[in-house]
């Protein structure tokens, strides 16, 4: 453990959810414009949204309705990540006041987000030594992290935290799916997704039943979505288990994923253009017989006049034809071709940030160190568009801010600058609707327990 854990009472090693992202290194090109720790007093000062934040963590318990919880925001943690290391546990705050000031003073590297414990974070020691054993996570989203780092195997363009334009389509794949899911499979509606600022995505599922979730529930639906499980050492990577794809796969495959394998990921990556490449694509196919027939053509024209730009194309068909022709009926070798798609393109998910509610995630609105980036939102309904080269910089803003000159009026500073698109589109597709559908539900829980209580007043 590298960090300094500051007054957390627990052990190092309980930290986690975390990105761990201090180790590898960045191509220069890769940071254009640098990260001046000395500038976070001026992003914290003028364009992090305070308020959008703590209205967010509040979900609708910040008003005067007699059914607020006001000690809801209180028991959730807030971590930061300070200057030489230092990391700050278990804080809490009672007012946006009480966090926008704490967030001016400390300027974190980063700010990551915890669960709603059972009790306010701050006096956990107090409950502790009373024997009492009431310091537990009861609230959490349900989150989701995907790294492209995960995807080193399929991708040759790049490698640990590097990301260009030809492997980043790859997160684009994995918001469609897993969104798409959430949305259609398991009801939810108020999702939102956030570039990590460097080099992968976070998802946070917001709706009142997914914060809800138990452990166990949470690891239900982290399985729904387990179809990866190959490692560095393993030939097959998928496992399609069953004589019919589920019908969640099936839509997969046909709405996104063979699409894109075949015109994007197979000629940006060229995967059929050497043998190294192809050879890890055969040893996904079990038949000893059909491997060798195929290698024996690709290794006869090599030297042929077929282009390098056809030569993957040409390639895909050969295999697709050898394994989906008449005589080979056996169900396995058929499927063969969408295990090749799914080892490829399908999403790859930290799995235990899922399945546990006291992972830490990072907060939107961020600055990632390495990069300057700021973590801005992913609109999933045009997550094509969506370019992390092109994501507003803390030095770019700054210049932005300083080509208009400061003004009194802080709050909106944020609108004379790129991010004023990302703080928009936070506030009025995300958190508007997400505290209207609070609102309605505190409500609604309201009236129950009147209707309740007259109806026993009745008897």
């Amino acid at each position: 453990m590298t960090m300094e854990e500051v007054d957390s009472g627990r052990d190092p090693m309980e930290i986690d959810g975390c990105e761990p992202e201090g180790q590898e290194k960045m191509r220069e090109n890769a940071v254009p414009d640098g990260f001046d720790a000395n500038h976070l007093k001026v992003y914290y000062g003028k364009l992090f949204p305070h308020s959008d934040l703590f209205k967010w963590m509040s979900y609708g318990n910040d008003g005067k309705h007699p059914a607020c919880d006001q000690s809801y925001i209180g028991r959730r943690e807030f971590s930061f990540t300070l200057e030489d290391d230092i990391y700050l546990r278990f804080q809490s705050f009672n007012s946006i006041h009480e966090m926008e000031n704490s967030i001016k003073e400390k300027r974190p590297l980063k700010i990551d987000i915890g669960p709603v414990y059972s009790v306010d974070p701050t006096k956990r020691h107090a409950y502790a030594q009373s024997g009492d054993n009431v310091f537990t996570p009861v609230e959490r989203e349900l989150v989701f992290d995907i790294d492209i780092s995960d995807y080193d195997d399929v991708r040759y363009c790049c490698s640990g935290a590097d990301v260009c334009l030809e492997c980043w389509p790859l997160m684009t794949v994995a918001i469609k799916v897993i969104d798409t899911a959430l949305r259609d499979d398991f009801g939810f509606n108020h999702i939102l997704w956030v570039y990590s600022g460097r080099r992968g995505v976070h998802c946070w599922v917001c709706d009142g039943r997914a914060r809800r979730l138990s452990n166990e529930q949470r690891a239900a639906i982290a399985d729904y979505f387990r179809v990866y499980k190959g490692n560095e050492n393993s030939q097959k990577k998928v496992s399609l288990v069953g004589p019919a794809l589920h019908p969640f796969l099936v839509r997969s495959y046909t709405e996104v994923l063979k699409d894109f394998f075949e015109e994007k990921l197979l000629p940006g990556q060229k995967l059929f253009s050497t043998e190294e490449r192809y050879e890890k694509i055969l040893e996904i196919i079990p038949d000893e017989s059909i491997t060798s027939e195929l290698r024996g053509k690709w290794q006869e024209n090599r030297r042929s006049s077929i282009s390098k730009e056809d030569i993957n194309a040409i390639r895909w068909e050969q295999l697709k034809h050898m394994l989906q022709s008449g005589k080979q009926k056996a169900q396995g070798l058929r499927r063969c071709v969408e295990e090749i798609v799914f080892s490829y393109t399908y999403p790859r998910l930290d799995m235990e940030v899922s399945k546990h509610m006291n992972h830490l995630l990072k907060a939107p609105f961020c600055v990632h160190p390495k990069t300057g980036r700021v973590c801005v939102p992913i609109d999933p309904k045009s997550c094509e568009e969506f370019d992390p080269t092109s994501v507003p910089t803390l030095s770019k803003l700054l210049e932005e801010l300083n080509m208009g000159g400061f003004r009194a009026d802080a709050d909106d500073e944020w609108e004379r600058t790129s991010l004023g698109k990302s703080v928009k589109f936070f506030r009025l597709s995300f958190l508007q609707p997400l505290l209207k559908s609070c609102k309605e539900e505190i409500e609604s829980a309201y009236n129950a327990k009147l209707q309740l209580s007259k109806n026993s007043l009745s008897w």
